[in-house]
């Protein structure tokens, strides 16, 4: 079996707080005297689930810690940089990192500011590093619509100057979905990918009003489709892609494990999946994992990887000379 570290791949699907290494965060919480949990701490990583309201709070309060350990400057470049680093040994060419600036604004000068630091900070970290990067901005379900407006102008200032999406995170269960409709909008005029989340926690509603009222260009996650064979034929013949986050899945219990992921009832569809790692802080895996991970759980060969990693590439918003140089090299790694 080829070595999947050096499988050229795109990654579509990978939150800003979420991709901080976890030395990085126990060192940036010694540094400030912050106290953290056992479950970042001694019993990382955590036990997770999201099966209902509390664990999905517990999670939530987590993610929130890790946070509050980015106090300046230098540690979001450093996270910016690590996470470049950490893409780029996993075979990486290309990864859009999503961030939503509303959780950093009141720290760093407003989210405006914060937005032009983390995009300073990809331009510098994609140089030096040797990657293409990009910015997905992503409003919280969980606060107003009107919040997720303000958002979506944030992102159209920045189209075509780093940031490349606007997306919808957090719990598919709080808010209805068509109530954000206006903010995709305004992101839509701005010619931004549509690329909400949803289909994870709630099953195929959750994916079908990501269509019809936000007008989704890309799901992250997207799994629950699977549930539903004639969305899924929607899926294909819309060409949405879905960002499939395998080990996050299981640690939250959408799934049991990693065998009872759907990723072939998907792939046997023709859907164009990309695989993610979605919080690699908080469960454990990076990217070349989520690979590893299906190969093992489904006995997937080398070309079905490979495959996988031509539709990270091909759903990415690399331009289209990039994109062909990468299919290049998949084709070398499995030639």
């Amino acid at each position: 079996m080829r070595d999947l570290a050096k499988l050229p791949k795109a990654h579509l699907h990978l939150h800003f707080t979420g991709s901080m290494r976890h030395p990085t965060l126990l060192e940036l919480a010694r540094r400030d005297g912050i106290h953290l949990p056992d479950a970042l701490a001694e019993d990382w990583p955590p036990q997770l689930s999201a099966a209902d309201e509390k664990g999905w709070f517990r999670f939530q309060r987590l993610y929130d810690v890790a946070r509050s350990v980015l106090r300046t400057e230098a540690d979001v470049r450093r996270l910016v940089r690590e996470a470049a680093e950490d893409d780029k040994r996993d075979g990486s060419r290309w990864l859009e990192i999503q961030v939503d600036p509303s959780g950093y604004g009141a720290r760093f000068g407003g989210i405006t500011a914060f937005t032009e630091l983390v995009l300073d900070a990809v331009a510098v970290a994609s140089r030096e590093v040797g990657i293409g990067m990009a910015v997905i901005i992503a409003a919280n379900r969980t606060r107003h619509p009107l919040d997720a407006r303000t958002l979506a102008r944030l992102a159209a200032q920045y189209a075509g100057r780093g940031v490349v999406g606007f997306g919808l995170s957090n719990d598919e269960r709080r808010g209805a979905t068509a109530d954000f409709a206006p903010a995709f909008r305004i992101a839509e005029r701005a010619g931004l990918l549509l690329d909400p989340h949803g289909g994870e926690l709630v099953g195929p509603a959750s994916v079908r009003s990501c269509l019809d009222d936000l007008h989704a260009g890309r799901l992250g996650h997207g799994i629950r489709a699977a549930e539903d064979p004639a969305l899924l034929d929607r899926l294909v013949s819309q060409d949405v892609a879905l960002e499939v986050c395998p080990v996050s899945n299981v640690a939250l219990g959408v799934y049991s494990d990693p065998a009872s992921v759907p990723l072939p009832d998907l792939l046997a569809a023709g859907a164009t999946v990309a695989l993610g790692a979605d919080d690699p802080l908080l469960f454990g895996s990076r990217l070349t994992g989520q690979y590893a991970t299906m190969r093992a759980a489904h006995g997937l060969d080398d070309a079905a990887l490979a495959a996988l990693a031509c539709c990270s590439v091909r759903a990415s918003r690399a331009d289209d000379d990039q994109k062909a140089l990468w299919r290049r090299e998949i084709a070398g790694w499995l030639g």
